[in-house]
């Protein structure tokens, strides 16, 4: 595209995912809201998703948001960051649903969805372990005390993180404390609570195993839809693909160089001094995708026979000897990604994106 690294997003692979994960969850009794974060918003991808089934889209960024409901998208969003307390006003009028630990916020919501003459609502995060956001459980009761007697905000329920910042793993007994300090919740202050979201990609082992508490009814899924992966273990989940995004490349230039660097050395441009094998002559690639545009450490080759060597702002250095001289200047390579790597594909400007494909049968 114009001399640019390109993204290909299978919409087909994508609403193909969300109907098999949105079905697991379906089973047990589990909503699911789309997580789009990773995609920067892409209003495909959501398109997508909705269509495999969730109910709600999830985002982490007012850009996004907007970017969705320009793009004419009408569905309910939930802002999946917690609220800054400069951007109160932005929240209620951009997003239906925000996650929320900090009385102060929930104040300036609630000033701020009165000015409107709206009602917003929230999910009151208690962090249980992992160490991110959320309200400490022994601090919950006296948050929630304060907190009903907010005009214009209505509590939608209870939420958790685990698994992204400490890698605190859901399990039974961390998703029936969440489900109990619901119960008490519901007798000391006569709230319905009809959300109680306790999991994001990385509880689709604990649903599929029969662990999961039935009180628990909403997730936040993305990486599980969008690489077809859970996150505990970054396997493959079931049923899914994991290709929907492929990275595309061009050969720059392609030359039999050592594969050990000649001349005293000392650190690389990125502060870094890399350990390089030296087997003699090889057949170097340089590729037009460097760290402006990927993690190279979440990015794979498709052809096995391609080693990536290192990178630079905008190469990336690759040994193609194994190909035995398939790849010319000009050429096209293609990369799968982890979520790492896809995230800074999405954010970089010099990344083209493309949505393609049909639902798959």
């Amino acid at each position: 595209m114009n001399g640019h690294p390109y993204l290909t997003i299978d919409l087909g692979k994508i609403e193909h995912n969300t109907r098999t994960i949105v079905a697991l969850c379906s089973k047990h009794g589990i909503e699911v809201a789309g997580v789009t974060k990773v995609s920067c918003g892409h209003p495909e991808v959501a398109k997508a998703m909705l269509r495999g089934g969730v109910t709600s889209i999830a985002d982490s960024r007012f850009e996004n948001i907007q970017r969705l409901k320009d793009a004419g998208i009408q569905t309910t969003f939930m802002l999946l960051r917690i609220p800054p307390l400069s951007a109160v006003d932005k929240t209620v009028e951009l997003t239906d649903v925000s996650l929320n630990s900090e009385l102060s916020v929930l104040e300036g919501l609630s000033k701020a969805a009165a000015q409107r003459n709206k009602v917003h609502e929230v999910i009151i995060m208690v962090d249980l372990g992992d160490l991110r956001e959320g309200v400490w459980p022994d601090e919950l009761m006296p948050f929630m005390r304060a907190a009903v007697k907010l005009r214009n905000i209505k509590i939608k329920g209870l939420g958790t993180n685990l698994a992204c910042f400490s890698g605190v793993e859901p399990n039974t007994k961390n998703m029936q404390q969440l489900a109990q300090l619901a119960d008490q919740v519901r007798k000391d202050f006569n709230l319905a609570l009809p959300w109680l979201s306790g999991i994001n990609s990385s509880g689709l082992r604990l649903i599929a195993s029969g662990g999961m508490p039935e009180q628990i009814n909403h997730a936040r899924i993305g990486e599980a839809i969008l690489l077809g992966r859970e996150t505990l273990r970054r396997q493959p989940w079931p049923g899914t693909h994991q290709d929907a995004f492929i990275l595309h490349a061009e050969v720059l230039e392609q030359k039999l160089k050592p594969s050990a660097p000649r001349g005293k050395r000392s650190e690389d441009a990125f502060g870094e001094q890399p350990a390089f094998e030296d087997r003699g002559m090889i057949d170097r690639l340089l590729v037009n995708a460097g760290r402006e545009d990927i993690d190279i450490h979440g990015t794979t080759p498709v052809d096995s026979r391609l080693k990536i060597l290192g990178a630079s702002s905008g190469y990336l250095a690759i040994d193609a000897t194994a190909s035995k001289g398939q790849y010319k200047v000009g050429d096209k390579i293609s990369f799968t990604l982890n979520y790492s790597a896809l995230l800074t594909a999405m954010t970089s400007e010099y990344v083209k994106k493309r949505a393609v494909g049909a639902t798959p049968q």
